[in-house]
Order: structure tokens, then C-alpha cells, then sequence
């Protein structure tokens, strides 16, 4: 869902370094100079990190990036778990970066490096590592930054360098393994809902604020920060030390199994998605990213046993054909399409008819 959305956003949020690098930059920085490319990675490095703290400091940047510390597991996978509109935030952080001329290119690659790095580092499977421990953010200093308990929340927040943490007071050490997750759970398959639930929950409570100061500050204070009226500044809660998950599947076997096949489906049409949107008209590039982002929406509804689920998964199959129609190259061939198109309707069929057969949850409060 965060790459499908990124394709909307990375070109209108990169017109801005564009901007600023073309017309208000002090320096002509070589691309040629190694010392310019180090000097870029440093200056990513280190804006990336006061983006990053800010993330975790301000309530309207934590609605966005909540998404990459909802998993209650740590691994690989959790290094690609990202908001959807994360971008709309992080972008204004590396500007500086255009007015001193590190030229586009540049920046691009080394963001890229940057956030590649970031990737090795989500796992439990590699212990501490000495002395490297002071300078580079490491699988142990970043397991303390997924940490829910108190001690670990708002520390760590490095990309490559973990120096910054330590410069600035937000570096904490390793000790006990942390508790994953956030201090109120998801307790949600849905990736949509995933995407929005910290923006509704910041809206109820702005609805429930009476001053409109209080109301407006809601949205930059820190996570946690109530008006007096409402309590004051609410502290995360203690955690028992032991991992639990808060979410189990309880879905019948069928339903997974349909939940899993749509999902695969879904993954493969995103993926064709990321590759080819770019010479499809902007109707079917759009409703297909709507089409992608209902799959999902649907598999979630589907694994909870929704009752909105089932009416919006018969909605988003019977959209498939004209879709699939919509999409494919003018001189494609009628017999691979109707072979398509009568395969995904006799398995959605068959599966459907499973999961109609399964009991539906009873309605719960929120939009989970």
C-alpha cells in the first residue's frame, strides 16, 4: 500500500529539492568528489535523524510513521512496513540539503543507501557487536528503538550513524529484549485501517478538547499529551517484560486460505502496478491503485470476519473484469484474457462460497 501510494507522491514532493536546488542553492557541489558523496551521505544521515525523532515527537508525523512500530514481531519483514504517507512529511527535512547543492542525483542515491542500510538492521538474530556498538545503529541499538517499554520509547533513532543518539541525548543500551510494538495495540489485519487509525483517534480526541488552542496543539504536542481539562500528559504504560501478541487469527481455515490466494493476486497486480503505471492512462493507473488498495482493505475485513467485508470483496471482484479489460495492451489477445478472467472468477467462487459458510464477527467499536 506504501509503494501504490508513493507513485501519486514522490514526484510531487521531489519538485520541492528540484525547486530550491535550481534556483536558491549557495554551492555547485562536484558530483565527481568523493568527499562531496560522503559529505551528502553524512547530511542525509543526520537530517534523517531529526526527522526520524520528530516522527516520534510530534503527533501529527507519529500518525504517519506508527505504522513501522505497530508489528509486534521484529524481524526482516518489519523493515518494509512503512505509512503510506510517511513521505508527505520527511520530505521537508532534507531542503537544506538543495540550498547547499548537493545535486538531485545525488541526494537520491544516497537517500537510497541510507534507507538500505536500515533494512539488516530489524532482526533478533545478530547479538551486540562490540565496539561498533558506538558509531553505527545495530540490529541491538534499533530492537531498543521497537521497544514499548518505557525506558526504550523514543530512544535511538539513527539511521547509519548511532553518534547522533549519543550527541544528543536519545541514545539508550540494550539490556533486557524489548516488548514490540505500540503502548495501545492495533489489534487490526487492515492494512488501511493500519494507515489511518492514529489520524481518527487524534480527531476524536480533538472533538472531545473544548478550547480551540488545546484542540490545535493536540496535533503538535507529543504522543501522550492531553489538556489539563482531560487528565494532563498520560505516560506509556508499564509492560510485564514478556512478548505477547494481541492479535491471533481466528478466522476459519478457509477464510485464510481465500484471504492468502487474494492477497497473492493483489501482490502480483502491485507489482505489474510499480513497473508499468507509468505508460497507462491516468483512469486505469488510478483505479487500479484503488483496486489495490481494496484488496488489501478486503483481506483484513475478511481475516476479522467483518461484516462490511463481504459486500465490499463481491464489489471489488465484480470491478476485476472490466479492470483486467481496461489494462490490457489494445492488441492483446481475447483467448488469454477470458482464460484470465474465468480462472479468478471460478476460484473467487469456489472460496467465496467457503468463506460465506463461516460465521461473521459481530460489529466492534472503531473502524478496525
Amino acid at each position: 500500500m506504501q509503494q501504490v501510494v508513493e507513485v501519486g507522491l514522490k514526484t510531487a514532493l521531489f519538485a520541492g529539492y528540484l525547486v530550491l536546488y535550481a534556483r536558491a542553492r549557495l554551492f555547485d557541489v562536484p558530483a565527481r568528489s568523493g568527499v562531496a558523496w560522503i559529505a551528502c551521505l553524512v547530511g542525509v544521515d543526520f537530517l534523517y535523524y531529526w526527522f526520524h525523532r520528530k516522527s516520534h515527537e510530534v503527533n501529527a508525523f507519529w500518525a504517519a510513521h506508527v505504522v513501522h512500530h505497530q508489528s509486534e514481531e521484529y524481524n526482516l519483514a518489519v523493515a518494509l512496513r512503512q505509512g503510506a504517507f510517511q513521505g508527505a512529511f520527511s520530505w521537508v527535512f532534507y531542503l537544506p540539503l538543495a540550498v547547499v547543492g548537493f545535486p538531485p542525483l545525488m541526494f537520491l542515491a544516497v537517500s537510497s543507501v541510507d534507507t538500505l542500510y536500515q533494512f539488516w538492521i530489524h532482526t533478533r538474530a545478530i547479538g551486540r557487536l562490540g565496539p561498533l556498538e558506538w558509531v553505527l545503529n545495530t540490529p541491538s541499538n534499533h530492537r531498543v528503538h521497537h521497544g514499548r517499554n518505557p525506558k526504550y520509547i523514543d530512544r535511538n533513532h539513527g539511521g547509519i550513524l548511532i553518534v547522533w543518539d549519543r550527541l544528543f541525548g536519545t541514545y539508550a543500551a540494550e539490556q533486557e529484549e524489548p516488548v514490540y510494538g505500540i503502548t495501545t495495540p492495533l489489534r487490526s489485519w487492515n492494512p488501511l485501517w493500519a494507515n489511518v487509525h492514529y489520524w481518527v483517534d487524534l480527531a476524536a480526541r480533538a472533538r472531545r478538547t473544548a478550547r480551540l488552542r488545546d484542540k490545535l496543539r493536540l496535533f503538535v504536542a507529543r504522543p501522550g499529551w492531553q489538556p489539563a481539562e482531560r487528565g494532563g500528559f498520560q505516560p506509556p504504560p508499564e509492560v510485564d517484560g514478556v512478548a505477547r501478541r494481541t492479535l491471533v487469527a481466528t478466522a476459519p481455515a478457509a477464510v485464510q486460505a481465500y484471504a492468502l490466494v487474494q492477497f497473492v493476486v493483489g501482490l502480483g497486480l502491485g507489482t505489474v502496478f510499480l513497473f508499468r503505471e507509468a505508460a497507462w492512462p491516468s483512469s486505469v493507473r488510478w483505479t487500479t491503485a484503488a483496486f489495490i488498495v481494496a484488496t488489501v482493505a478486503a483481506c483484513g475485513g475478511l481475516l476479522e470476519r467483518r461484516r462490511w467485508a463481504m459486500p465490499v470483496e463481491v464489489a471489488r471482484l465484480a470491478a476485476a473484469v472490466p479492470l483486467v479489460l481496461a489494462a490490457a495492451p489494445p492488441r492483446a489477445s481475447l483467448v488469454p484474457l477470458a482464460a484470465m478472467i474465468a480462472t479468478a472468477i471460478a476460484i473467487s467462487a469456489w472460496l467465496l462460497r467457503a468463506v460465506r459458510r463461516s460465521p461473521q464477527a459481530p460489529p466492534t467499536a472503531g473502524g478496525a
